[in-house]
């Protein structure tokens, strides 16, 4: 099974990807665990830069730079899932949607450009206004994280891609334990256990 975990910024995706993981693993699953931007790599490094101020991409190329980033991960992920592993993901397919959108990028250009991707079987969206997200993060905070008017933007858009199937949109101003036994209750129920075709 593929999880990926969306969300603004400090909305709790890394603290319950990794709950999740270990919830899976103590039900005896092999679990892998990946974090998009991936900032080890030469993509990765490009987009550290870039929301460091010390790059002058558009819209368009940081976006391309985010799905390259992913797409360098392909083969991994597809020899983890075809070995039974599930793989959770902090962002992935979702984020580029959802940030691009809201700087006037066509959505369904996204969507298509990630289409060889390996889809989700599920992705849950930790849901947060803006000014939690500024107040959990005060300082260090990037390009994007100080544009409150593109994260009620961005928010938008998870909340519209929520009403697909096989996506769950969670409330992220819960306290911590009550969000993540309402992950592993989602995650365990039936019609979020897919049997991923050979791959």
């Amino acid at each position: 099974m593929l999880i990926a975990f969306e969300g603004l910024d400090q909305s709790g995706k890394e603290t319950q990807a990794r709950r999740l993981a270990e919830s899976l693993r103590a039900d005896g699953r092999r679990v892998e665990s990946l974090s998009f931007p991936d900032y080890s790599t030469p993509i990765g490094r490009e987009i550290g830069a870039a929301l460091k101020g010390d790059r002058d991409f558009g819209p368009d190329v940081m976006q391309l730079l985010y799905i390259a980033n992913r797409y360098e991960k392909k083969p991994l992920i597809l020899e983890w899932l075809k070995a039974g592993a599930d793989v959770v993901c902090d962002r992935y397919v979702a984020s580029s949607i959802a940030y691009g959108e809201s700087l006037e990028l066509d959505a369904s250009w996204l969507t298509e450009t990630q289409q060889h991707l390996p889809q989700p079987d599920l992705t849950i969206v930790l849901d947060i206004a803006p000014e939690t997200a500024v107040a959990r993060k005060r300082a260090g905070r990037d390009r994007y994280e100080r544009d409150l008017a593109l994260l009620a933007r961005v928010r938008e858009s998870y909340r519209r891609q929520a009403q697909q199937a096989n996506w769950a949109l969670v409330s992220g101003e819960q306290p911590m334990e009550a969000i993540a036994e309402q992950i592993r209750e989602l995650v365990r129920r039936p019609e979020f256990v897919v049997r991923r075709p050979e791959l």
